[in-house]
């Protein structure tokens, strides 16, 4: 398949493949799909099976090619049953305008037409075919092409399209889409988006987040939300204090201050003194 693509797309960057070794998107696991065996690249000495990132790349830009064809995005539906992948749908949803299942997948929702969301997509990318059977299945009932993101121990049934990852990392799994996202966008030749030169979208933003982490997070902004409304009052404060202790506009600024009724009548006799004496 090498020698069909053209040679910007035969082989990936060194970028590329940096950070896909970075995120171990080439270990693969001890267990073995016979379906999976060629796009094994060895085994190591403790029985993980090290995955050809070659054909990684290959199966990826034709997968993208594959999702150019179609005209209208919103016939491609992406889905994750995994949480660590149910960002990384969204997010390619969101900058390739796909349709996007997040979650537990409704049994029916690609064959019952009487259901409520029930839809008919020309394509479809799980995440794993081993956790988002149900998709698959009913795709083949219907002739909807599949698209896969496969481990060593995935198997292959109804998949049309093998992507072979390590699709049980959160980080592994985030880049892949973010690749994938990367490579279809450059094929629809997307405003922005030159081939050879980094794409402004970071591939963090596919990445799956601990729940922890956002709370955490979110605290951190609240409090400095906090502490800037606390110098934007104790500034208002002395605005207000300054304000109050300016002297008066107009007039002589060194005549004295006339007493007020109040302080005008402080020390004459009232008429209680008077009926005493």
């Amino acid at each position: 398949m090498s020698n069909q693509l053209p040679a910007s797309l035969a082989s990936p960057s060194e970028e590329d493949v940096a950070k896909m070794v970075a995120t171990g998107t080439h270990l693969g696991t001890r267990n073995l799909e016979p379906s999976m065996e060629t796009y094994m690249w060895k085994r190591r000495a403790d029985g993980v099976h090290i995955i050809d990132l070659q054909k990684t790349w290959e199966k990826l830009v034709l997968a993208a090619r594959i999702i150019a064809t179609i005209d209208n995005p919103q016939d491609i539906v992406v889905i994750s049953g995994r949480p660590f992948g149910q960002r990384a749908v969204l997010k390619f949803a969101k900058y390739t305008g796909a349709q996007a299942l997040a979650g537990r997948f409704t049994p029916g929702t690609l064959t019952n037409q009487i259901q409520q969301g029930f839809i008919e997509p020309r394509l479809i990318i799980v995440t794993d075919p081993r956790t988002d059977h149900q998709p698959i299945k009913e795709a083949s009932y219907v002739n909807i092409p599949t698209i896969a993101f496969c481990h060593s121990d995935s198997p292959l049934n109804y998949v049309d399209v093998a992507i072979p990852c390590n699709n049980k990392g959160k980080q592994s799994i985030g880049l892949m889409w973010w690749m994938l996202a990367r490579e279809v966008l450059l094929l629809r030749n997307s405003p922005g988006l030159v081939r050879g030169q980094p794409w402004d979208v970071m591939v963090d933003l596919f990445f799956y987040r601990e729940p922890e982490e956002q709370e955490k997070e979110q605290g951190a902004i609240e409090g400095a939300e906090t502490e800037a409304w606390a110098q934007d009052g104790e500034k208002w404060d002395k605005d207000a204090e300054w304000n109050n202790t300016a002297a008066p506009t107009g007039g002589d600024w060194g005549a004295p201050t006339e007493a007020s009724g109040w302080d005008s009548s402080v020390g004459a006799s009232s008429g209680w003194d008077n009926a005493e004496q």
